[in-house]
């Protein structure tokens, strides 16, 4: 008698670590993301302050390529993990149940669960524009600036970008779908790391929800702060 025995990442455990382990470098890299550009606010309270600092943060991690191109390659990673463990779950769902339910009610189930699939398109996509965007200047009409010192003047190409209001309001929308990922991301990646305890399932969701609202609140303040005309 011979059976297939099914490796660790086949099973929907594996599959759910793996997208929990991948989560948590995903996270921590978009908080400090935030922490960095946020750098930017400082030029509500004092002019010329929040384009040096953004500026030279910008500068120091560029004078760093090794670790830069390191953190890249695991975040690139970690996108592909996370992803590819998505698809497969959902795959993996429907073929357990190929015949759809005739109508279907959710009962248990948050907006941040049923939005996951599109939610994580719209950031995929929204990774890429936001990569010709600011990082490479590819996209046409947003040529990079540069400072007198011919570095990258990398708050002028944010200010630049975001008074155009379709740009800005797609980060808007795609910050929106990213608190919403974040939430139910967060919430499950705890509840598979062995945090589904009752006694601390109060304490999951708040989790879930300080991190997905300083995150989106966070990212959306600044092309809000464009458009408005508080960075120029």
């Amino acid at each position: 008698m011979s059976a297939t025995r099914l490796t660790f990442y086949q099973t929907t455990i594996g599959k759910k670590v793996v997208m929990a382990l991948s989560g948590v470098i995903l996270i921590g890299f978009v908080i400090v993301h935030m922490l960095g550009n946020l750098q930017i606010l400082q030029e509500l309270v004092a002019p010329g302050k929040g384009a040096t600092a953004l500026n030279d943060y910008a500068a120091f991690l560029h004078s760093m390529p090794g670790v830069v191109w390191a953190a890249r390659l695991v975040l690139l990673g970690a996108v592909a993990a996370h992803a590819w463990s998505g698809i497969s779950l959902v795959r993996q769902n429907r073929a357990a149940r190929p015949v759809a339910y005739a109508r279907q009610e959710c009962q248990a189930t948050t907006m941040a669960a049923r939005t996951m699939k599109w939610g994580g398109l719209t950031l995929l996509a929204f990774i890429v524009f936001h990569l010709l965007h600011l990082t490479c200047g590819l996209i046409p009409g947003f040529a990079p600036n540069m400072t007198d010192d011919g570095r990258l003047d990398v708050y002028r190409n944010v200010v630049s970008g975001f008074q155009s209001p379709a740009v800005a309001g797609f980060y808007v929308v795609a910050q929106a779908f990213l608190g919403l990922h974040l939430y139910h991301g967060v919430w499950s990646m705890l509840q598979t790391l062995g945090l589904s305890r009752p006694r601390v399932n109060a304490w999951r969701v708040k989790a879930a929800t300080a991190v997905a609202v300083v995150v989106a609140v966070g990212n959306i303040s600044i092309p809000v702060a464009v458009l408005a005309g508080l960075l120029k």
